[in-house]
């Protein structure tokens, strides 16, 4: 029997977890709608999906058919260089990423199932994380934050996602 981390009452089964980096992959925000439980630790899961998107930014730019400097595999990138994926997909969930152009980094993984969803991924940052985070006059930029609204509001909103 496997048993999931944070599935409470009203969680969206199609929803697992979101991740928000900062621009030095620092997880500010770590959300579990429903996980299994797994060998790694918090610290590490994140080290790793981190670890993952950049490898994915350094392989998709490599690999631009139209992009003029090709730069080195695994350098970093000016924000907004090179060309960028959105999401992937495996037999058992799908990873929908967004850069921010300030260099936050927002991970959603859900269901194999679910469709595009980066308009979903665009309010996520600009109508619930800017209006309950960065408006809060105790946040401190960059920094991991807690916040009970956001979590509430992120919460109701991916519930009606598709």
């Amino acid at each position: 029997m496997q048993q999931a981390v944070g599935a409470g009452p009203g969680s969206s089964t199609r929803m697992r977890c979101l991740y928000m980096f900062n621009r030095q992959g620092v997880c500010v925000h770590y959300h579990v709608w429903l996980r299994p439980l797994n060998a790694l630790s918090r610290q590490e899961d994140q080290k790793l999906m981190f670890g993952l998107l950049f490898s994915l930014k350094s392989f998709t730019a490599k690999m631009d058919p139209v992009g003029g400097s090709k730069g080195q595999l695994g350098a970093a990138q000016l924000q907004g260089q090179g060309c960028s994926f959105h999401s992937f997909r495996t037999n058992t969930y799908k990873l929908s990423f967004m850069e921010t152009p300030t260099g936050m980094k927002i991970v959603l993984v859900t269901d194999q199932k679910m469709g595009d969803l980066r308009e979903a991924l665009k309010h996520i940052y600009s109508n619930i994380y800017v209006e309950y985070v960065v408006k809060n006059p105790l946040y401190t930029p960059e920094m991991p934050f807690k916040c009970e609204l956001f979590n509430l509001n992120l919460d109701n909103y991916v519930k009606n996602l598709t």
